[in-house]
Protein backbone atom coordinates (compact mmCIF):
# COMPACT_ATOMS: atom_id res chain seq x y z
CA UNK A 1 0.00 0.00 0.00
CA UNK A 2 2.80 2.41 0.75
CA UNK A 3 4.50 1.33 -2.65
CA UNK A 4 1.25 2.14 -4.10
CA UNK A 5 1.04 5.81 -2.40
CA UNK A 6 4.62 6.26 -3.32
CA UNK A 7 4.13 5.64 -6.62
CA UNK A 8 1.13 7.83 -7.25
CA UNK A 9 2.65 10.80 -5.27
CA UNK A 10 5.60 10.33 -7.52
CA UNK A 11 3.70 10.72 -10.86
CA UNK A 12 1.53 13.47 -9.61
CA UNK A 13 4.83 15.50 -9.02
CA UNK A 14 5.61 14.22 -12.51
CA UNK A 15 2.55 15.37 -14.37
CA UNK A 16 2.36 19.15 -12.25
CA UNK A 17 6.53 19.47 -12.86
CA UNK A 18 5.45 18.63 -16.74
CA UNK A 19 2.46 21.35 -16.72
CA UNK A 20 4.89 24.00 -15.19
CA UNK A 21 7.45 23.22 -17.14
CA UNK A 22 4.40 23.90 -20.50
CA UNK A 23 3.50 26.70 -18.58
CA UNK A 24 6.89 28.16 -18.20
CA UNK A 25 7.40 27.71 -21.95
CA UNK A 26 4.15 28.76 -22.99
CA UNK A 27 5.16 32.31 -21.08
CA UNK A 28 8.21 32.28 -22.22
CA UNK A 29 7.49 32.00 -25.92
CA UNK A 30 4.56 34.64 -25.27
CA UNK A 31 6.83 36.79 -23.64
CA UNK A 32 9.58 37.07 -26.46
CA UNK A 33 7.52 39.08 -28.59
CA UNK A 34 4.56 40.67 -26.62
CA UNK A 35 7.15 42.04 -24.49
CA UNK A 36 8.32 44.54 -26.92
CA UNK A 37 7.07 47.76 -27.13
CA UNK A 38 3.84 48.11 -28.14
CA UNK A 39 4.78 52.00 -30.03
CA UNK A 40 7.58 50.15 -31.60
CA UNK A 41 5.53 46.95 -32.45
CA UNK A 42 3.14 49.13 -34.28
CA UNK A 43 5.08 51.10 -36.07
CA UNK A 44 7.18 47.86 -37.62
CA UNK A 45 3.54 46.28 -38.63
CA UNK A 46 2.16 49.28 -39.88
CA UNK A 47 5.17 49.74 -42.53
CA UNK A 48 4.99 45.90 -43.11
CA UNK A 49 1.12 46.27 -43.91
CA UNK A 50 2.08 49.46 -46.09
CA UNK A 51 4.60 47.92 -47.95
CA UNK A 52 2.76 45.14 -49.55
CA UNK A 53 -0.10 45.75 -51.28
CA UNK A 54 -0.92 42.66 -53.20
CA UNK A 55 -0.37 38.66 -52.83
CA UNK A 56 1.67 37.10 -52.79
CA UNK A 57 4.13 39.24 -50.59
CA UNK A 58 1.13 39.78 -48.19
CA UNK A 59 1.61 36.99 -46.74
CA UNK A 60 3.81 38.23 -44.41
CA UNK A 61 1.14 40.21 -43.19
CA UNK A 62 -0.83 37.39 -41.81
CA UNK A 63 2.46 35.62 -40.74
CA UNK A 64 2.82 38.83 -38.34
CA UNK A 65 -0.50 38.01 -37.61
CA UNK A 66 0.12 34.77 -36.28
CA UNK A 67 2.96 35.45 -33.99
CA UNK A 68 0.67 36.13 -30.30
CA UNK A 69 -1.87 37.70 -29.29
CA UNK A 70 -0.54 41.41 -29.15
CA UNK A 71 0.45 41.47 -32.32
CA UNK A 72 -2.48 40.00 -33.93
CA UNK A 73 -4.78 42.80 -32.19
CA UNK A 74 -2.64 45.00 -33.44
CA UNK A 75 -2.13 43.99 -36.89
CA UNK A 76 -5.97 43.35 -37.21
CA UNK A 77 -6.26 47.04 -36.47
CA UNK A 78 -3.96 47.88 -38.73
CA UNK A 79 -5.38 46.08 -41.70
CA UNK A 80 -8.17 47.70 -43.37
CA UNK A 81 -11.66 46.16 -44.71
CA UNK A 82 -11.68 45.86 -48.72
CA UNK A 83 -14.32 48.78 -48.74
CA UNK A 84 -11.26 51.19 -47.22
CA UNK A 85 -8.19 49.86 -48.65
CA UNK A 86 -9.34 47.70 -51.83
CA UNK A 87 -6.96 44.90 -50.64
CA UNK A 88 -8.20 41.47 -49.02
CA UNK A 89 -5.54 40.36 -46.38
CA UNK A 90 -7.59 37.49 -44.31
CA UNK A 91 -10.00 34.88 -44.60
CA UNK A 92 -12.91 37.06 -43.62
CA UNK A 93 -12.19 39.25 -46.16
CA UNK A 94 -14.53 37.54 -48.75
CA UNK A 95 -17.29 38.28 -45.97
CA UNK A 96 -16.54 41.67 -46.52
CA UNK A 97 -18.34 44.27 -48.70
CA UNK A 98 -15.62 45.15 -51.72
CA UNK A 99 -13.98 49.10 -52.05
CA UNK A 100 -16.71 51.84 -52.80
CA UNK A 101 -14.45 53.38 -55.85
CA UNK A 102 -13.30 50.64 -57.82
CA UNK A 103 -13.96 47.38 -58.81
CA UNK A 104 -12.33 44.32 -57.44
CA UNK A 105 -10.57 41.73 -59.81
CA UNK A 106 -10.95 38.41 -59.29
CA UNK A 107 -11.21 35.86 -62.16
CA UNK A 108 -13.48 32.11 -62.11
CA UNK A 109 -11.77 28.40 -63.24
CA UNK A 110 -14.20 25.77 -64.08
CA UNK A 111 -13.56 22.04 -63.45
CA UNK A 112 -15.91 20.57 -66.08
CA UNK A 113 -15.26 16.73 -64.69
CA UNK A 114 -15.17 17.69 -61.28
CA UNK A 115 -18.16 20.23 -60.88
CA UNK A 116 -15.95 22.29 -59.32
CA UNK A 117 -15.34 26.25 -59.62
CA UNK A 118 -12.75 28.06 -58.16
CA UNK A 119 -12.14 31.72 -56.93
CA UNK A 120 -9.20 33.47 -57.47
CA UNK A 121 -8.23 37.12 -56.70
CA UNK A 122 -6.41 38.78 -59.94
CA UNK A 123 -2.97 39.72 -59.31
CA UNK A 124 -2.17 41.66 -62.68
CA UNK A 125 -4.26 43.66 -64.89
CA UNK A 126 -4.29 40.76 -67.47
CA UNK A 127 -6.13 38.11 -68.16
CA UNK A 128 -3.95 35.60 -66.96
CA UNK A 129 -4.38 32.62 -64.97
CA UNK A 130 -2.54 33.57 -62.04
CA UNK A 131 -3.98 34.48 -58.67
CA UNK A 132 -4.70 34.20 -54.93
CA UNK A 133 -7.11 31.63 -54.15
CA UNK A 134 -9.62 33.10 -52.10
CA UNK A 135 -13.08 30.72 -52.50
CA UNK A 136 -14.07 26.99 -54.11
CA UNK A 137 -17.51 25.50 -54.91
CA UNK A 138 -18.58 21.87 -55.57
CA UNK A 139 -21.52 21.31 -57.42
CA UNK A 140 -24.13 18.73 -56.03
CA UNK A 141 -27.51 17.41 -58.07
CA UNK A 142 -30.43 16.87 -55.88
CA UNK A 143 -33.32 15.05 -57.10
CA UNK A 144 -35.59 18.76 -56.83
CA UNK A 145 -32.85 20.75 -56.44
CA UNK A 146 -28.91 21.52 -57.02
CA UNK A 147 -26.54 22.80 -54.23
CA UNK A 148 -23.34 24.25 -54.84
CA UNK A 149 -21.11 24.18 -51.85
CA UNK A 150 -18.53 27.08 -51.15
CA UNK A 151 -15.83 26.66 -49.27
CA UNK A 152 -12.53 27.91 -47.96
CA UNK A 153 -10.75 24.82 -49.09
CA UNK A 154 -9.99 23.72 -52.48
CA UNK A 155 -10.14 20.46 -51.29
CA UNK A 156 -12.23 20.34 -48.94
CA UNK A 157 -15.77 21.07 -50.03
CA UNK A 158 -18.43 19.37 -48.01
CA UNK A 159 -21.21 20.98 -46.42
CA UNK A 160 -19.58 19.36 -43.03
CA UNK A 161 -16.51 21.01 -43.62
CA UNK A 162 -14.77 23.60 -41.01
CA UNK A 163 -13.69 25.19 -44.16
CA UNK A 164 -17.91 25.66 -45.12
CA UNK A 165 -18.86 28.67 -45.81
CA UNK A 166 -22.42 29.14 -47.47
CA UNK A 167 -24.11 27.34 -49.71
CA UNK A 168 -26.29 28.36 -53.35
CA UNK A 169 -29.33 26.30 -54.00
CA UNK A 170 -31.67 26.29 -57.10
CA UNK A 171 -34.80 24.99 -58.06
CA UNK A 172 -35.98 22.57 -60.09
CA UNK A 173 -35.87 24.50 -63.61
CA UNK A 174 -32.55 26.27 -62.12
CA UNK A 175 -34.56 29.80 -62.74
CA UNK A 176 -34.34 30.66 -58.99
CA UNK A 177 -31.57 30.67 -56.23
CA UNK A 178 -30.89 31.47 -52.98
CA UNK A 179 -27.67 32.44 -51.14
CA UNK A 180 -26.92 30.86 -48.01
CA UNK A 181 -24.32 32.21 -45.39
CA UNK A 182 -22.88 29.77 -43.03
CA UNK A 183 -22.77 32.39 -40.07
CA UNK A 184 -25.22 35.42 -39.50
CA UNK A 185 -24.60 38.15 -41.94
CA UNK A 186 -26.39 40.81 -38.84
CA UNK A 187 -27.11 41.03 -35.67
CA UNK A 188 -30.75 39.82 -35.08
CA UNK A 189 -30.65 37.67 -38.69
CA UNK A 190 -32.82 34.27 -37.66
CA UNK A 191 -32.65 30.86 -38.08
CA UNK A 192 -34.52 27.52 -36.22
CA UNK A 193 -33.29 24.34 -36.08
CA UNK A 194 -34.16 21.35 -39.06
CA UNK A 195 -36.78 18.91 -38.55
CA UNK A 196 -33.70 16.03 -38.97
CA UNK A 197 -31.57 17.44 -36.43
CA UNK A 198 -31.31 14.91 -33.89
CA UNK A 199 -30.09 14.95 -30.34
CA UNK A 200 -29.15 12.57 -27.78
CA UNK A 201 -28.89 14.03 -24.47
CA UNK A 202 -28.51 17.25 -25.33
CA UNK A 203 -24.97 16.02 -27.48
CA UNK A 204 -25.01 16.43 -30.88
CA UNK A 205 -25.03 13.37 -33.03
CA UNK A 206 -22.64 14.74 -36.19
CA UNK A 207 -21.06 17.83 -34.85
CA UNK A 208 -19.17 18.32 -37.99
CA UNK A 209 -22.33 20.21 -39.68
CA UNK A 210 -21.97 23.86 -39.40
CA UNK A 211 -24.28 25.97 -37.46
CA UNK A 212 -26.84 27.24 -40.02
CA UNK A 213 -27.33 29.13 -43.12
CA UNK A 214 -29.08 32.57 -43.43
CA UNK A 215 -30.50 33.47 -46.43
CA UNK A 216 -28.86 36.42 -46.98
CA UNK A 217 -29.65 37.22 -51.18
CA UNK A 218 -32.36 35.42 -53.76
CA UNK A 219 -31.94 35.60 -57.45
CA UNK A 220 -34.24 34.85 -60.12
CA UNK A 221 -34.32 34.44 -63.67
CA UNK A 222 -36.94 35.65 -65.90
CA UNK A 223 -38.47 34.72 -69.09
CA UNK A 224 -37.08 35.92 -72.40
CA UNK A 225 -39.39 37.18 -74.95
CA UNK A 226 -36.37 37.58 -77.53
CA UNK A 227 -35.59 33.62 -77.18
CA UNK A 228 -32.04 32.81 -77.85
CA UNK A 229 -31.19 36.12 -79.36
CA UNK A 230 -31.26 38.36 -76.37
CA UNK A 231 -29.91 37.96 -72.93
CA UNK A 232 -31.07 36.47 -69.43
CA UNK A 233 -32.60 39.22 -67.76
CA UNK A 234 -31.47 38.93 -63.84
CA UNK A 235 -33.38 39.99 -60.57
CA UNK A 236 -31.42 39.98 -56.92
CA UNK A 237 -32.83 41.06 -53.99
CA UNK A 238 -29.85 41.52 -51.25
CA UNK A 239 -31.75 40.58 -48.58
CA UNK A 240 -28.83 41.21 -45.70
CA UNK A 241 -27.91 44.48 -47.28
CA UNK A 242 -30.82 47.95 -46.61
CA UNK A 243 -31.04 49.67 -50.41
CA UNK A 244 -29.62 52.96 -48.19
CA UNK A 245 -26.00 50.74 -48.78
CA UNK A 246 -25.50 52.22 -52.03
CA UNK A 247 -26.64 56.19 -50.64
CA UNK A 248 -23.92 58.63 -50.20
CA UNK A 249 -22.22 57.70 -46.85
CA UNK A 250 -24.57 54.41 -46.62
CA UNK A 251 -23.47 51.69 -44.61
CA UNK A 252 -23.70 47.62 -45.51
CA UNK A 253 -22.80 44.49 -42.81
CA UNK A 254 -19.54 44.15 -42.05
CA UNK A 255 -18.62 40.59 -40.76
CA UNK A 256 -15.63 40.97 -38.69
CA UNK A 257 -14.53 37.21 -37.74
CA UNK A 258 -15.85 34.33 -38.17
CA UNK A 259 -17.97 32.19 -35.47
CA UNK A 260 -16.39 30.22 -33.30
CA UNK A 261 -19.08 27.84 -33.43
CA UNK A 262 -18.71 27.10 -37.25
CA UNK A 263 -15.33 27.12 -38.84
CA UNK A 264 -11.92 26.30 -38.18
CA UNK A 265 -9.13 27.29 -40.38
CA UNK A 266 -5.47 28.07 -40.25
CA UNK A 267 -4.61 26.15 -36.81
CA UNK A 268 -1.14 27.97 -36.33
CA UNK A 269 -3.09 30.83 -36.11
CA UNK A 270 -3.97 31.89 -32.71
CA UNK A 271 -6.96 34.32 -33.83
CA UNK A 272 -9.08 31.04 -35.83
CA UNK A 273 -10.16 28.72 -33.31
CA UNK A 274 -13.02 26.10 -33.56
CA UNK A 275 -16.01 24.50 -31.65
CA UNK A 276 -16.90 20.70 -32.31
CA UNK A 277 -20.48 21.40 -30.89
CA UNK A 278 -22.42 22.01 -34.33
CA UNK A 279 -26.28 21.81 -34.96
CA UNK A 280 -27.34 21.43 -38.52
CA UNK A 281 -30.28 24.23 -39.64
CA UNK A 282 -31.89 25.50 -41.87
CA UNK A 283 -34.13 28.62 -42.48
CA UNK A 284 -37.75 28.81 -42.15
CA UNK A 285 -38.33 30.04 -45.17
CA UNK A 286 -37.79 32.49 -48.35
CA UNK A 287 -37.69 36.27 -48.07
CA UNK A 288 -38.30 36.68 -51.71
CA UNK A 289 -41.94 38.64 -51.74
CA UNK A 290 -40.23 40.65 -48.59
CA UNK A 291 -38.26 43.48 -50.72
CA UNK A 292 -38.86 46.74 -48.51
CA UNK A 293 -35.55 48.17 -47.65
CA UNK A 294 -33.54 46.10 -49.21
CA UNK A 295 -31.50 46.61 -52.16
CA UNK A 296 -32.12 45.00 -55.64
CA UNK A 297 -29.88 44.60 -58.49
CA UNK A 298 -30.81 44.04 -61.95
CA UNK A 299 -28.48 43.06 -65.29
CA UNK A 300 -28.03 46.30 -66.78
CA UNK A 301 -29.80 46.23 -70.43
CA UNK A 302 -27.47 45.71 -73.33
CA UNK A 303 -27.48 47.76 -76.61
CA UNK A 304 -28.14 45.90 -79.68
CA UNK A 305 -25.02 46.66 -82.34
CA UNK A 306 -26.41 47.35 -85.94
CA UNK A 307 -23.19 45.88 -87.29
CA UNK A 308 -21.98 42.70 -85.47
CA UNK A 309 -25.92 42.09 -85.12
CA UNK A 310 -25.70 41.35 -81.20
CA UNK A 311 -26.26 42.80 -77.78
CA UNK A 312 -23.26 44.26 -76.58
CA UNK A 313 -22.40 45.74 -73.56
CA UNK A 314 -18.64 47.40 -72.39
CA UNK A 315 -17.11 45.16 -70.27
CA UNK A 316 -13.78 47.72 -70.43
CA UNK A 317 -11.78 44.97 -71.80
CA UNK A 318 -12.56 42.37 -69.11
CA UNK A 319 -14.69 40.22 -71.52
CA UNK A 320 -13.52 38.59 -74.74
CA UNK A 321 -15.94 35.56 -75.83
CA UNK A 322 -19.47 36.09 -76.30
CA UNK A 323 -21.45 34.38 -73.59
CA UNK A 324 -25.33 34.07 -72.95
CA UNK A 325 -23.68 34.03 -69.07
CA UNK A 326 -21.92 37.44 -69.55
CA UNK A 327 -24.23 39.84 -67.07
CA UNK A 328 -23.24 43.26 -65.24
CA UNK A 329 -25.48 44.12 -62.46
CA UNK A 330 -26.06 47.32 -60.99
CA UNK A 331 -29.08 48.57 -58.77
CA UNK A 332 -32.37 48.88 -59.58
CA UNK A 333 -34.08 51.68 -60.57
CA UNK A 334 -36.19 51.83 -57.35
CA UNK A 335 -33.09 51.89 -54.99
CA UNK A 336 -30.84 54.08 -56.99
CA UNK A 337 -31.36 58.19 -57.89
CA UNK A 338 -31.83 58.82 -61.89
CA UNK A 339 -29.50 59.73 -63.80
CA UNK A 340 -26.00 57.85 -65.64
CA UNK A 341 -23.88 59.21 -62.56
CA UNK A 342 -25.50 56.44 -60.57
CA UNK A 343 -25.60 53.47 -63.00
CA UNK A 344 -22.70 52.03 -61.11
CA UNK A 345 -21.53 48.50 -61.93
CA UNK A 346 -21.75 46.25 -58.86
CA UNK A 347 -20.96 43.40 -60.19
CA UNK A 348 -19.69 42.16 -63.89
CA UNK A 349 -19.04 38.33 -64.96
CA UNK A 350 -18.06 37.11 -68.10
CA UNK A 351 -16.09 34.91 -70.48
CA UNK A 352 -12.55 35.30 -71.74
CA UNK A 353 -11.65 30.81 -72.18
CA UNK A 354 -13.24 28.10 -72.44
CA UNK A 355 -13.62 27.64 -68.69
CA UNK A 356 -12.05 30.91 -67.76
CA UNK A 357 -14.62 33.93 -66.50
CA UNK A 358 -13.59 36.87 -65.12
CA UNK A 359 -15.66 38.43 -61.93
CA UNK A 360 -14.98 42.03 -60.78
CA UNK A 361 -17.43 43.10 -57.77
CA UNK A 362 -17.50 46.80 -55.64
CA UNK A 363 -19.48 47.76 -52.23
CA UNK A 364 -21.97 47.33 -50.96
CA UNK A 365 -21.40 43.43 -51.70
CA UNK A 366 -18.68 40.52 -50.82
CA UNK A 367 -16.47 38.09 -52.75
CA UNK A 368 -18.93 35.32 -51.01
CA UNK A 369 -21.65 36.74 -52.34
CA UNK A 370 -20.35 38.07 -56.07
CA UNK A 371 -18.97 34.25 -56.29
CA UNK A 372 -22.93 33.17 -56.02
CA UNK A 373 -24.29 35.29 -57.83
CA UNK A 374 -21.98 34.17 -60.67
CA UNK A 375 -22.55 30.46 -59.79
CA UNK A 376 -26.13 31.23 -60.79
CA UNK A 377 -24.99 31.98 -63.82
CA UNK A 378 -23.69 28.76 -64.87
CA UNK A 379 -26.73 26.50 -64.87
CA UNK A 380 -29.01 26.11 -68.09
CA UNK A 381 -31.96 27.55 -67.85
CA UNK A 382 -34.41 25.71 -70.11
CA UNK A 383 -37.54 27.79 -69.53
CA UNK A 384 -35.63 30.99 -69.47
CA UNK A 385 -34.18 30.53 -73.09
Amino acid sequence: MCLIRSMRSQSQRVVQEQEEAECVGDSMRQSCWANMPQELLREVLFRIEASEDAWPPRKSVVACAGVCRSWRQITIDIVKTPELSSKITFPISVKQPGPRENLLRCFIKRNRSSQTYYLYLSLTNTLAEDGKFLLAARKCRRPTCTDYIISLDADDMSKGSNSYVGKLRSNFLGTKFTIYDGQPPHAGAKIMKSRSTRLVNLKQVSPKVPTGNYPVAHISYELNVLGSRGPRRMHCVMDSIPAAAIEPGGVAPVQTEFSLNNIDMFPSFPFFRSKSNRVENSVSGPLVDQKDGMLVLKNKAPRWHEQLQCWCLNFHGRVTIASVKNFQLVASAENRPAGPEHDKIILQFGKVGKDLFTMDYRFPISAFQAFAICLSSFDTKIACE
